[in-house]
């Protein structure tokens, strides 16, 4: 009698041993499972692939900016509405336009800059979206800008774009739903670029 309590008595504890084991067995598979799940859920949740993300920052914030000058313009479109512009780079402001943010954005240059920047938009902007894959290879596209002026897409056999002869250094640039190109130099008219024109006094 007594022996075969003693021996209920150990089924039983080794039953609960058994079931406290599995248990702890079924935590760990379903901990682990979790953990092995994590980078799926994370990338769609902002976890692991947010850190990637901020990782990457910095390379991608070098790769989107376009300049001071650039996103003045850029500012001046709605930017729920589909356009795309052809922004001039920094070098192509200061070289073609006489414009460093630095120096022409301060107080009292401001209202000229802003003049020279409306207009250069007017020549530079399409009111739809154009993607540089968009232009076909070998082919030239008529366009017309936001002031009428007509522009000219193509694209060179190397997959460079090109708007009235002026090559992009950058494309497909995405600021709410403006796409820009960024170019090597100033898409505007003959007149407005002799403006820019050195004048030169005969001496004698």
């Amino acid at each position: 009698m007594e022996f075969s309590k003693k021996l209920r008595r150990f089924k039983l504890s080794s039953s609960i041993a058994f079931i406290c084991v599995l248990v702890a067995v079924s935590c760990m598979l379903v901990l682990l499972i979790s953990m092995l799940r994590l980078p799926d859920v994370s990338l769609e949740r902002g976890g692991i692939g947010s850190y990637r993300a901020l990782q990457l920052g910095k390379r991608l914030d070098e790769e989107e900016r376009v300049g001071e000058l650039a996103e003045e313009m850029i500012g001046m479109l709605p930017n729920d509405l589909a356009f795309t512009v052809f922004l001039p780079s920094e070098k192509a402001f200061e070289h073609d336009l006489r414009l460093q943010a630095n120096d022409s954005l301060v107080e009292r240059k401001a209202n000229n800059t802003f003049a020279i920047l409306s207009r250069v938009l007017g020549f530079s902007a399409i009111s739809q979206h154009l993607l540089s894959g968009m232009v076909p290879m070998g082919k030239e596209i008529s366009l017309d800008s936001i002031s009428g002026f007509k522009l000219y897409a193509s694209r060179a056999s190397d997959g460079s774009l090109f708007v009235n002869t002026v090559r992009a250094k950058r494309v497909d640039i995405k600021r709410g739903e403006i796409i820009v190109h960024v170019m090597t130099g100033v898409i505007m008219d003959a007149e407005f670029e002799q403006s820019f024109q050195p004048d030169y006094e005969d001496e004698g």
